[in-house]
């Protein structure tokens, strides 16, 4: 269910309405579709460009993930500086879920960010273009064109969204965070385009669980691409045919 708006909401995110009807003709017209949020949002420099023969995922085995474990939620925070507050309006980035199954009553504690969709209906509904996906299969929020009409969080079936309430201080300059904007798990894109692995999966690693794993699906020779291959993994709501980039092991 979508949250009401607060007044200094309604008052800044009007004039940034203003503001954005005019800027995103002008880019609409200036620029091909998509080279302008590339090079806003993605950290690797312009003249190294993401491709399409890359598509990054995340395979999670639950088997192997605790119950009460959070240690893939708080590196997450810590890299990419959330308060880690769990209320209803606070960002998550990454979070844990218990699910049962009513079949066989068996329990399941898995981590649950943002899934990383082939199809992701955050971006077919966001009106102005700040959501979007990247070749390599990232999708990501622009904060610069976002005007927290929160289109996206109603569209997410993994409730993975959510949007900045309060001014923020003590910010990851790699990860720019605003105030009356969404955001979500980005899979440490910061870290992705500097060829290392998300925050979560290094802790996760750290710890000894190895529940995670992540890697280039369309690369045969990598360790997700052979899981995936070898072994049976569960998109969450396939039912969806959304294809997301994170897969479960074991539920």
């Amino acid at each position: 269910m979508s949250e009401p708006l607060r007044p200094e909401d309604k008052i800044e995110n009007g004039d940034r309405r203003a503001f954005l009807a005019a800027t995103a003709a002008v880019a609409g017209t200036a620029v091909a579709p998509g080279v302008l949020l590339y090079g806003m949002a993605q950290a690797k420099p312009a003249e190294e460009a993401v491709s399409a023969k890359v598509r990054w995922g995340m395979l999670i085995d639950t088997s192997k993930c605790s119950t009460g474990c959070t240690d893939c939620v708080t590196a997450c925070n810590t890299e990419n500086g959330l308060a880690g507050k769990t209320g209803p309006q606070d960002s998550q980035w990454i979070r844990k879920v218990e699910i049962k199954n009513l079949q066989t009553g068996a329990k399941h504690s898995l981590p649950m960010p943002c899934q990383h969709c082939e199809h992701p209906p955050c971006v077919d509904v966001c009106p102005t273009g700040a959501s979007f996906k990247r070749a390599d299969g990232i999708v990501l929020v622009d904060r610069h064109i976002c005007i927290g009409c929160r289109y996206c969080m109603m569209a997410c079936p993994y409730k993975a969204r959510s949007l900045v309430h309060e001014p923020l201080t003590d910010q990851n300059p790699e990860v720019p965070r605003g105030m009356g904007c969404v955001e979500a798990c980005t899979f440490c894109v910061q870290r992705v385009d500097r060829d290392e692995t998300p925050a979560c999966v290094e802790a996760c690693d750290a710890a000894g669980h190895k529940a995670m794993v992540f890697g280039n699906l369309n690369d045969p020779e990598s360790e997700i691409a052979k899981t995936v291959k070898t072994y049976a993994t569960t998109e969450v709501r396939a039912d969806l045919n959304l294809n997301t980039g994170v897969r479960y092991q074991g539920i």
